[in-house]
């Protein structure tokens, strides 16, 4: 999709050549008196004298061809006290109703006084209203809408941050992409591929390691995971060059089990269907190193994608087993279904030799933050205060958000094993903060923060499908960071170079 900002009066909206004008109405809004050249502010001026106007977020008032004006079909829509999270829902409800006469071209006006926050929120939103996945569905018919301008009463004060939300759907789509693709679509070997075409990028390297390399590096408690699948496990390093070479970078660590089945802990049958969703935090890095790849931000940053299928055959991994995981830590496995915290740790471990500024790993790691947090937040658990408030409020900046819950050195207590270092799993009791607890003993070394997305990843029923989250979170923490000119105090170490894997 095409994204334009342009400064409209509602004059000019009301001559704007456009299949449909989304014109957004928030509460308590004075309007000017109406020119009688103005024929856009007449007719919004005449519902309201009517009563109709509608101002709760969400709420539609169509109007087909009113007199004077250009676009056809005009949609009021209210946008409730017009904050950004008013404008998500309104205009998330206009693009639905709207896409179904399949326009091409779709002008949204913002009522006066909205803010850069809002724009975001208007562009996000109206992407993510008319986004079609059609990959494996060739009969599918695709997304209408070619071009979408967002019209403001002054562009300049807001391009930056309509610039941040276009780079954000381009990486929320390339997430939503990987993560809808079936397993069969999207195995190791195949999402390894889709970082190597990111290389090709500005500013962008991928290096790719396969079994060999990762035996070599000791990551015993990864490859135990892949070791029950005939499709061979790849671990991908990204890194984003935007700053000097001495600024230590941001590093993101995303899981990424392409099909889990629970290995000999077998899962259920119902929905199993989903667990190709279990990639979605590395779906979620590709998303954030393609939107980097627009915006260009003067920051440091390296991903790791641990990816491998949880599968079953003579050599899977069984409960019981002890792994030596590339800290030297040994691991009991007591539920091969606890698989995302055995890859994750060792790409915590890997990710030590970049000096890096802080460490964030993303994933769909347990069921229990579900229970907790449902699909509105994200889990956010960090061991560094600032971290976590940095990341709570990227997350309120670009709806995205997440809730921190504890991590209490009681929690570790379930994790205890008498035949290694430590347990994969605890009890039921807390069970997204103990797998939280398993992974902080990998990250001593460095500030850390883990968002466990398995309730906001992607969505169940009807609407089944990725969302592409977190990656506007992760976006805006850092572009943040880029703006604030933020250097750790250490200097990264080189991490050394590995020969590419081959399929």
């Amino acid at each position: 999709m095409d994204f334009q900002l342009k400064t409209l009066s509602t004059a000019q909206a009301a001559t704007d050549k456009t299949d449909a004008l989304i014109v957004l109405v928030a509460d308590g809004a004075k309007a000017a008196a109406p020119s009688r050249t103005d024929a856009l502010a007449t007719a919004l001026e005449a519902v309201r004298q009517a009563g109709d106007l509608p101002v709760k977020a969400g709420k539609l008032l169509a109007l087909y061809r009113p007199a004077g004006v250009t676009a056809p079909r005009v949609l009021l829509v209210g946008a409730g006290d017009g904050s950004a999270g008013a404008v998500r829902n309104a205009v998330g409800a206009a693009i639905q109703a709207v896409k179904a006469v399949g326009p091409k071209r779709v002008t949204v006006l913002l009522a006066p006084g909205m803010d850069a926050g809002a724009v975001r929120a208007a562009v996000i939103a109206a992407a993510d209203a008319s986004y079609v996945y059609a990959t494996t569905k060739p009969k599918v018919e695709a997304r209408s809408i070619r071009q979408l301008v967002i019209g403001v009463a002054d562009a300049s004060a807001v391009k930056a941050a309509f610039a941040e939300a276009s780079a954000a759907v381009a990486g929320i789509e390339l997430a939503k992409e990987w993560g809808n693709r079936p397993a069969n679509h999207c195995t190791p070997t195949l999402l390894a591929g889709a970082a190597q075409a990111l290389g090709a990028l500005p500013r962008i390297h991928c290096e790719v390691l396969g079994p060999k390399e990762v035996a070599k590096l000791g990551m015993g408690s990864f490859a135990a995971v892949a070791q029950g699948s005939s499709e061979p496990l790849r671990f991908i390093v990204l890194r984003y060059q935007g700053a000097a070479k001495d600024q230590a970078p941001v590093v993101l660590v995303g899981k990424g089990i392409t099909f889990d089945t629970g290995g000999v802990s077998m899962k259920p049958a119902a929905e199993m269907d989903e667990m190709k969703f279990d990639m979605c935090g590395a779906a979620s890095v590709l998303g954030v190193f393609r939107a980097l790849a627009e915006l260009k931000p003067a920051i440091n940053v390296v991903g790791l994608i641990p990816a491998a299928e949880n599968m079953n055959d003579g050599k899977a991994l069984k409960p019981g087993d002890v792994v030596t995981s590339m800290s030297g830590q040994t691991i009991e496995v007591l539920n091969t279904d606890a698989e995302g915290r055995l890859i994750l740790c060792d790409a915590l471990t890997y990710a030590k030799r970049f000096g890096p500024a802080a460490v964030i790993d993303i994933a769909t790691l347990t069921g229990a933050c579900v229970v907790a947090l449902g699909g509105v937040r994200s889990g956010l658990f960090s061991s560094n205060e600032a971290l976590a408030t940095a990341l709570s409020a990227a997350g309120d900046r670009a709806q995205d958000l997440c809730w921190r819950l504890p991590l209490d050195d009681e929690y570790a207590e379930g994790l205890k094993s008498n035949f290694a270092d430590v347990a994969n799993i605890a009890g039921r009791a807390g069970g997204a903060i103990t797998a939280a607890k398993f992974l902080q003993r990998f990250t001593a070394d460095f500030p850390w923060a883990h968002l466990d997305i398995a309730g906001t990843a992607w969505k169940s029923g009807s609407a089944k499908g990725s969302t592409g989250r977190p990656v506007g979170l992760l976006l805006s923490y850092l572009m943040a960071r880029a703006a604030e000119g933020a250097r750790a105090p250490a200097a990264p170490r080189k991490a050394s170079r590995k020969t590419r894997a081959t399929p």
